[in-house]
């Protein structure tokens, strides 16, 4: 889709506004598939980004369903053509492909910290914008999208409350935040410390940093409601088995991710049922508990 209507601002002072033509961004002449505004050293390994990729590959359940959520949202709070979405935290492109296809008219944009997995993303429909920065310097201007879409991506930024702050300000009046994160703080362990977490989350509190932040709060629940008993009893094991074992006896950290997600992958078919029956029952009552957080907010049409 053109993207004529935004605007992203110069990569260096005094520099030239890059174009988006639809193919590709034009800068002072050149062409790029990728805007990069400076960002620190995430620390992120490429051994991690492969070890997602090998045991999930987006058909996770439990990916499928936040993703199926998320489009939704925005589906039922975006409505139109002609509206400009921008993805937060990209991964494989999975949810950009689903956006793609749930609304031929909105206008896509993706965004990653990391530039290797910018480059990575392939089998979208058409060529959509991608743009490397970090979130909590967010260089977009004032008003840019219509929805902000974030899925497990403010456990990885430190000062979490100036990321919910720059999703604020880079929504247009009335526009979107659809917000997903792991849930549980009493159940961070060596997994979420592999993946550089800073933290999991209570669902009310973080309802409550948004609001705080100028936010109508619209919908609130949990994901893996179902599962979560099983969840629970694992990840307080993993605690206690790190405690209890000695640091050279301690298996590698990485050991510890492989396990949770290939153990939930192997739910396959049963999966997917307990996350339709999920959906069900959220059509009639809210669900207090489960493994992530999801939360749909609201810049007011009129704030400050």
């Amino acid at each position: 889709m053109s993207g004529d209507s935004l605007r992203f601002p110069p990569l260096r002072e005094g520099g030239a506004e890059p174009v988006w033509d639809g193919e590709g961004f034009v800068i002072d002449g050149a062409r790029s598939g990728c805007l990069r505004y400076p960002v620190g050293e995430s620390g992120w390994r490429d051994e991690l980004t492969n070890l997602h990729k090998e045991l999930s590959d987006g058909r996770h359940f439990i990916d499928i369903a936040s993703r199926r959520l998320a489009v939704d949202a925005l589906r039922r709070h975006c409505s139109g053509a002609d509206r400009t979405i921008l993805e937060i935290g990209v991964s494989e492109g999975h949810l950009l492909k689903d956006l793609q296809a749930a609304n031929p008219g909105w206008r896509l944009v993706g965004a990653d910290y990391t530039f290797d997995t910018l480059t990575r993303i392939s089998g979208l429909r058409a060529p959509i914008p991608l743009v490397q920065f970090d979130l909590a310097k967010c260089p977009l201007p004032d008003a840019f999208a219509d929805g902000v879409v974030a899925l497990n991506v403010l456990e990885h930024i430190e000062r979490d409350d100036l990321a919910v702050a720059q999703c604020f300000r880079i929504l247009k009046p009335g526009g979107v935040a659809v917000i997903e994160v792991p849930a549980g703080p009493e159940l961070y362990d060596d997994y979420d410390r592999e993946l550089m977490h800073f933290r999991r989350y209570r669902l009310k509190p973080l309802a409550a940093s948004f609001a705080a932040a100028g936010f109508d709060v619209l919908e609130r629940t949990h994901i893996g409601f179902l599962l979560y008993p099983a969840f629970y009893a694992y990840k307080r094991a993993s605690r206690l088995r790190t405690k209890s074992n000695a640091p050279k006896a301690a298996p590698p950290e990485s050991a510890h991710v492989v396990q949770a997600i290939g153990l939930s992958s192997r739910l396959g078919a049963f999966g997917r049922e307990l996350m339709a029956t999920e959906d069900f029952l959220r059509r009639f009552a809210y669900l207090p508990f489960g493994i992530r957080c999801h939360l749909v907010c609201r810049k007011p049409l009129r704030s400050g």
